[in-house]
């Protein structure tokens, strides 16, 4: 079966500079804007925004 191409595969880069990343999805029709999501960045050992990448 094909995955649906609404909900597309993106990566969060962290905004402190580490290069750390994470991988999620996301619906593209109900979210067409870059996504920012506060999340923890081992690297500096804290919660970051992470910004969607394209």
């Amino acid at each position: 079966m094909a995955r649906n191409e609404v909900r597309r595969v993106i990566k969060l880069r962290s905004t402190a500079g580490t290069g750390y990343t994470y991988v999620t999805r996301k619906n593209r029709r109900n979210d067409p804007d870059r996504t920012v999501l506060r999340k923890y960045d081992p690297i500096v050992r804290r919660h970051v925004d992470f910004r969607e990448e394209r």
